[in-house]
């Protein structure tokens, strides 16, 4: 859903276990032009209460946008991505794998489950944040997302 409405902030989810990565984008996305509401969940029974707005979630919005890390303690971020992707309510948010991984292996069953994107963590600290720049300005200001 594109926002054309300046008031209204995106909502993006973002699964990762690495409070660093979570300042990352939290700090690229002060520099982006709109508003963005990131919300950070660490593992894969945050994400369940937090799609499904149970106990401390119960009130947040549904997020336009999930990046998904795929090393998540507990239970990995492909479980997460099938969980998503297979059930109806959500499987038209888009989900970026936001991974360190490059591993094709890793790549396949990503797609193969129906990721959106899949996008290699850079190591450098600008080349991450630029790619974090590059998803905001093409999920947000290019592509046209399904209203909800």
């Amino acid at each position: 859903m594109k926002n054309d409405d300046p008031a209204v902030p995106h909502e993006i989810l973002f699964i990762e276990d690495n409070p660093g990565d979570v300042r990352l984008v939290q700090e690229t996305l002060k520099d982006q032009p709109g508003q963005f509401n990131l919300h950070a969940v660490s593992d894969v029974d945050e994400t369940r209460a937090f799609l499904k707005r149970q106990a401390r979630f119960a009130d947040v919005p549904r997020p336009d946008l999930i990046l998904l890390d795929l090393n998540l303690p507990k239970e990995n971020g492909r479980n997460v991505l099938a969980a998503i992707k297979s059930d109806p309510e959500f499987r038209r948010i888009p989900v970026i794998v936001l991974t360190s991984s490059d591993r094709d292996k890793d790549v396949l069953a990503a797609y193969d489950l129906h990721a959106n994107c899949y996008i290699t963590k850079p190591p450098d600290l600008d080349q991450f944040m630029a790619v974090i720049q590059a998803i905001i300005h093409f999920w947000f200001e290019v592509a046209k997302l399904p209203a909800h």
